[in-house]
C-alpha cells in the first residue's frame, strides 16, 4: 500500500523525510516499467526547484508530486491535449486555475500525462502517445496481458497508482476521473462541476465537463478538491450507521461481470455488518435520461474548424464521434437542455430520502489492451473487430458514471476488490452540492473496506 500525501505531509513535518527525497522517489517511479506511456511531458527540474523552496512543506501539498492530464494549461507550454491535430498551437501565457491552485498549495508539478485524445473516450487508448497499462495501486502489477488504464485520465490514473504521483490532476466528462480509479486500485473523486472552474482547459463539454482529481485515499482526495476548489469540507464524525444508502438495482448492476459482482456485493455486506442502513431500490427514472448527450454536439462546436483543418490528424475513433455533433439541431439542443432538468428533478425525487447512493464504478473489470487497440491497417478484419470492441466496451465503461454527470451531481470512487483479484470500483454518488456528505461516507466506507 502507498504513503498518502497526509501520512507523507507529517513525516515531512516530523523531519523522518524530506521534500526533494519524496519527489525523487516519485521521480523514480515516473521513469520505471510501469509509467511507460504515462506522461507525454516531464517536468522533473522545475519539480525539483519547488521541493527545495523554502517554506513548501508548510503549505498543504508540501512539495510532494502531482502530475497534470494534457489538457490543462500550464504558463510556457503547449496544451495538446493528447492530440497532435494541435501542433504548433502556442504555449499557454498562464496557468489554468486549477494549476495555479495547485501549485500556490505547494505542489511540485512533475509532468503532463497522457489522455484520451481530446478526452472523448473512457477506454484510455491513443494512437499518438501510445497506452499506459493498468496498475493496482495496492497489489502492484496486474497478471496477464497488459489491459487498458481508463480514460480520458489514462496517464494521471497509472501515475498515481505506480507511486509517481500523490495527486493526478484530470477531467471528468462521463466518467474520465472514476474510470481510470477504479481500474487501478485508486480513489477518484468527481466534485460538483460547478465547484471548482475549468477555464484554460480544452473542452470536450461545457456542460459536463468538471476538473477534479484521483489520490491514493479519501482524506487525499478531501485535501485535494480543498485545493482545487478553494473551499473547506465541512467534516463530520458521524458513524455510518447515521447514514442512509441505497443502491439502485436498475441499470447500475446489470451486467456485472463475476470479479465486480463479488466484490460489490462482499463490500455492501462489509458496511450492512458495519452497521450501514444500505435499501436496495429500483431507480426507474435512470432509465429515462435523454437518449442524445451533450459532449458530441458541444465537442463539435469547438473543434469544426479545427477538423476543417487538421481532420486528418484526429484519432478516427474520436472524429468520429465528434463529427456526429454536427448533426444535431438548435431546437433539440434546446429540448435536450429542458429534458435533462426534468429529468434530474424525477431523479433527485426518488434519491432525496438517501445521504447517498452505492454502485459499481464500472460494471467490468479492465479490458486487455490488445483488444481495443486502435488500428495499425495491417489486418482490416481485426481492425474492425477492434473497433467494434472498442465501442461495446466505452458504452460499458461509460454507463453508470455517467450517470452522475447527467445528473450534475458528484461522486467517489474507491478500491473495494481484495488481492488475487482485479481492481474493482465502488461508487458513493448524489446530487449536486452534496459533496461533502460524500467524502465523509467515503471515509467510512475506506475504512470499513480495508478490513477485508
Amino acid at each position: 500500500m502507498l504513503p498518502d500525501l497526509i501520512a507523507t505531509r507529517e513525516q515531512l513535518r516530523d523531519g523522518a523525510t524530506t521534500a526533494p527525497a519524496e519527489l525523487e522517489r516519485c521521480i523514480d517511479a515516473a521513469q520505471a516499467a510501469s509509467n511507460t506511456h504515462s506522461f507525454v511531458r516531464t517536468l522533473f527540474d522545475e519539480a525539483r526547484t519547488t521541493a527545495v523552496q523554502p517554506g513548501v512543506t508548510q503549505l498543504p501539498l508540501a512539495g510532494l508530486a502531482v502530475s497534470v492530464k494534457d489538457l490543462f494549461d500550464v504558463a510556457g507550454q503547449p496544451t495538446p491535449a493528447g492530440s497532435t491535430a494541435l501542433a504548433g498551437a502556442p504555449a499557454a501565457a498562464q496557468d489554468c486555475p486549477a494549476v495555479a491552485r495547485l501549485r500556490a498549495a505547494g505542489a511540485s508539478l512533475i509532468g503532463r500525462t497522457n489522455m484520451v485524445e481530446f478526452a472523448f473516450s473512457g477506454v484510455g487508448v491513443n494512437p499518438h502517445y501510445d497506452t499506459p497499462a493498468a496498475w493496482d495501486a495496492r497489489f502492484g502489477a496486474l497478471p496477464g496481458a497488459p489491459r487498458v488504464p481508463g480514460g480520458s485520465s489514462s496517464g494521471a490514473g497509472v501515475s498515481v497508482a505506480t507511486g509517481a504521483a500523490f495527486i493526478g490532476l484530470g477531467s471528468d466528462t462521463g466518467g474520465s476521473i472514476r474510470i481510470p480509479a477504479a481500474l487501478n486500485g485508486i480513489v477518484g473523486f468527481k466534485n460538483t462541476a460547478r465547484l471548482v472552474p475549468t477555464a484554460g482547459a480544452v473542452p470536450l463539454s461545457t456542460t459536463l465537463d468538471t476538473a477534479c482529481a484521483m489520490t491514493r485515499t479519501v482524506r487525499d482526495a478531501i485535501v485535494a478538491h480543498e485545493v482545487l476548489a478553494a473551499r473547506r469540507v465541512t467534516r463530520s464524525l458521524a458513524p455510518l450507521s447515521q447514514y442512509r444508502l441505497a443502491v439502485p438495482s436498475t441499470l447500475f448492476l446489470d451486467g456485472l461481470d463475476a470479479t465486480v459482482a463479488q466484490a460489490f456485493e462482499r463490500s455492501v455486506e462489509a458496511l450492512r455488518q458495519a452497521g450501514a442502513q444500505i435499501d436496495i431500490i429500483a431507480l426507474p427514472a435512470v432509465l429515462e435520461q435523454p437518449a442524445y448527450g451533450f459532449a458530441a454536439p458541444e465537442a463539435y462546436a469547438w473543434h469544426r474548424e479545427l477538423l476543417q483543418r487538421a481532420g486528418d490528424r484526429y484519432d478516427p475513433r474520436v472524429r468520429m464521434r465528434i463529427e456526429k455533433g454536427a448533426t444535431l439541431m438548435a431546437w433539440e439542443y434546446i429540448d435536450l437542455l429542458q429534458a435533462r432538468q426534468h429529468w434530474i428533478a424525477r431523479m433527485l425525487a426518488d434519491m432525496e430520502p438517501y445521504d447517498a447512493l452505492l454502485s459499481p464504478t464500472v460494471p467490468i473489470l479492465a479490458p486487455l489492451l490488445a483488444d481495443v487497440a486502435p488500428a495499425d491497417g495491417v489486418d482490416k478484419a481485426r481492425d474492425a473487430a477492434r473497433d467494434a470492441e472498442f465501442f461495446r466496451v466505452n458504452n460499458l465503461l461509460l454507463r453508470n458514471t455517467s450517470v452522475v454527470n447527467l445528473l450534475d451531481g458528484c461522486a467517489l470512487s474507491l478500491p473495494c476488490h481484495v488481492q488475487g483479484e482485479l481492481p474493482v470500483g465502488l461508487m458513493v454518488w448524489h446530487g449536486a452540492l452534496r459533496d461533502d456528505t460524500v467524502l465523509n461516507i467515503g471515509l467510512q466506507i475506506e475504512q470499513k473496506l480495508q478490513k477485508q
